[in-house]
């Protein structure tokens, strides 16, 4: 499971003295820590796309923050921030691409927006952008 790799890449991040690594897997573990609350008070499980949904969100932030220091020319901080983002990334599947998510759409009996974003969020939830599966929707 995705959660389980994250942490024994924390406990290595450790015992490698990486503080980079280990204050981005701090953080990741900590959001994910409060996910795992939230799903047992409804009876439920944490699953992989529960973590890369998690992933994405922090990556985002991350990118957002980058852009930020970018703009103030903390170069020190940008190239701390890459680093974090890379090593977020690999933990991520395999994002689909415009042309899959087109075949797909394409395969669908029903094409409305309603029916392919709840096809998209059951199926590949964690493994596609849903805002780019809204936007090659708009463009078939």
């Amino acid at each position: 499971m995705l959660y389980d790799q994250i942490k024994k890449a924390n406990v290595e991040a450790m015992k490698n003295k990486d503080a980079v690594a280990r204050s981005i897997y701090s953080v990741v573990l900590n959001k994910l820590m409060l996910e795992v609350i939230k799903k047992r008070e409804k009876g439920q499980e944490i699953d992989d796309a529960d973590v890369s949904n998690i992933l994405q969100k922090t990556i985002k932030e991350l990118s957002e923050e980058k852009e930020n220091y970018a703009k103030v020319g903390n170069n020190e901080e940008v190239e701390k921030i890459t680093t974090q983002i890379a090593t977020l990334e690999k933990f991520l599947p395999k994002m689909l691409s415009k042309q899959e998510i087109a075949d797909i759409i394409n395969s669908l009996d029903d094409k409305s927006i309603p029916s392919v974003m709840k096809h998209f969020k059951a199926n590949y939830n964690g493994k596609c952008d849903m805002r780019l599966v809204q936007e090659v929707l708009r463009n078939l």
